[in-house]
């Protein structure tokens, strides 16, 4: 399936705004599940519509800022419904409008939730074979996941779509022409989310909130390296963004990924550069890559100004439906 993106939408700006300013979001029947963390936390569970009877289970991780109700995420799970694969979308910490009882939140290389939620839907929802997609930070997550040793038997496949490959890279991308309207846009949301979050802790985990203390005001931060050097490098122990950006960032690690997967990048992403795309040789034969010349950040408008079509939600259910096996 080759993306060819609607006339008149082809801007690489265009694309990844339309979905979030101009898409009529369609329905999904919704069920959601608190679960429970082993550090005494949880996580927010959003179930599609379509029951988990078979133990085959769609699972999806949301973006930097994003959440259940992004449009990637029920644009795919209404697609899901409408052929029968459960889904669900496992909300990171913090996301969402929901907060949380500990300072944890969602960064990169966070894998001990995926884990966790992976091992919940085994031991209470019985699944025996999963497909887990993850998209822009939220694929970063997943295929810092993959490469580990204890990374679920159960995924059958995996995809991630926009990725930023190499974190520094990414990050400085963002301070760069109209891609620092995101920057702006993306940096409130999240200082906006660290002050309530703050505000929470104070008031019903005291305990918890001196880490959260100890960073102080975030007045002044201005891009993502100054976010990254003065939140999650000492939330998570890194020495400075830098640090972080090395440890975390999935492009040298590839090669080590076992699991079918399928990665989607737009060549023309506004968040990211085509330095940070994959050669040939940093892939292991398990990954296939699909390099699009247009689609933006996660957008991928197919058809018409008057008729879109959002172009990754079929190409992703071909990638599903190929990627179960056979019963």
């Amino acid at each position: 399936m080759t993306f060819k993106p609607a006339l008149l939408l082809a801007n690489p700006h265009i694309q990844t705004l339309w979905p979030t300013l101009r898409r009529k979001l369609p329905p999904v029947a919704r069920r959601e599940e608190k679960m429970p963390l082993p550090d005494g936390d949880h996580l927010w569970l959003h179930w599609g519509g379509a029951l988990p009877d078979n133990g085959r289970i769609v699972v999806l991780l949301h973006g930097i800022t994003g959440c259940s109700d992004s449009p990637y995420a029920r644009g795919l799970q209404h697609e899901l419904d409408e052929i029968g694969i459960a889904s669900v979308v496992v909300n990171a910490r913090g996301n969402g409008g929901r907060l949380n009882d500990r300072p944890e939140c969602s960064y990169a290389g966070e894998t001990d939730d995926i884990h966790a939620a992976l091992e919940y839907l085994r031991e209470q929802h019985q699944a025996g074979e999963l497909i887990v997609i993850g998209y822009s930070l939220g694929g970063s997550r997943l295929l810092n996941y993959l490469v580990e040793q204890r990374a679920s038997p159960l995924i059958v496949a995996a995809a991630t779509v926009c990725v930023p490959l190499d974190l520094g890279v990414c990050a400085r991308r963002l301070d760069q022409g109209f891609s620092r309207i995101y920057r702006k846009h993306l940096l409130g949301q999240l200082c906006d989310d660290f002050d309530a979050r703050r505000a929470h802790l104070r008031e019903y985990f005291p305990d918890h909130a001196k880490r959260f203390e100890d960073i102080g005001p975030l007045d002044g931060i201005r891009n993502f390296v100054e976010y990254d050097n003065r939140v999650i490098a000492p939330l998570y122990g890194f020495r400075d963004a830098d640090d972080y950006y090395r440890q975390c960032s999935t492009l040298p690690k590839l090669g080590g990924i076992k699991v079918p997967t399928l990665m989607i990048q737009a060549a023309d992403d506004p968040f990211m550069t085509k330095a940070v795309l994959p050669t040939a040789q940093q892939l292991s034969s398990t990954i296939e890559l699909e390099v699009t010349s247009h689609g933006g950040h996660v957008g991928f408008v197919a058809g018409t100004v008057g008729n879109p079509v959002y172009w990754l939600e079929p190409r992703l259910i071909q990638w599903i439906v190929g990627s179960f096996p056979r019963a």
